[in-house]
């Protein structure tokens, strides 16, 4: 069970790894990427996919389980972007509960693939 949650912190700090260390570059490319929630969403899950990514690919996991947990960055902010785009929520509460969302998501993975873990 330690283990387990070892390799699940070192999955999160590779996401904010991959946010912070990204972030600046999109928002010198696109100056007003903040003005849209939407694009933003998309971004940031996609900074966090390659930090997480490049992490799994130098532990030598399967790429299967990377994909897996690439998709589980975004699969939280593509559920909510239909009732952000109805105004049903705002964008705020969109970015945060998809960042929210993130942690659980990553759970199904990493607990399909606990016993193929390379570490």
């Amino acid at each position: 069970m330690l283990r387990f949650l070892g390799h699940y912190l070192e999955m999160v700090v590779a996401m904010f790894v991959g946010m912070f260390a990204l972030g600046p570059v999109w928002s010198l490319a696109l100056p007003g990427l903040h003005d849209r929630p939407d694009a933003h969403a998309m971004v940031m899950a996609t900074n966090m996919a390659i930090g997480m990514a490049l992490w799994m690919w130098f532990r030598k996991h399967a790429w299967a389980h990377i994909i897996e947990m690439c998709a589980a960055m975004y699969v939280p902010f593509v559920v909510l972007l239909v009732p952000y785009w109805l105004d049903l929520i705002s964008g705020d509460t969109m970015m945060t509960a998809g960042h929210i969302l993130m942690f659980p998501a990553m759970l199904v993975p990493m607990l399909r693939h606990r016993h193929r873990d390379p570490h």
